[in-house]
């Protein structure tokens, strides 16, 4: 998703986003550990996502 669609998005909304990615995060991370991830380019696509999220909530903090 982009950062342009997710500003139209509640805070609520976007930490919900924000608790799966981490939670898909630590899947990821495991299955890496273990030697089962086959695709490792999830795990920064992932990372950019949390990234992108993390940036929109701040913006919107600071506008309150």
């Amino acid at each position: 998703m982009k950062a342009s669609e997710m500003r139209e998005q509640s805070a609520e909304q976007l930490n919900e986003q924000l608790h799966g990615l981490l939670e898909e995060q630590f899947r990821l991370r495991t299955r890496k550990a273990t030697g089962q991830l086959e695709q490792t380019h999830l795990l920064q696509a992932n990372q950019r996502a949390i990234a992108r999220i993390k940036t929109v909530l701040n913006e919107q903090s600071k506008k309150a």
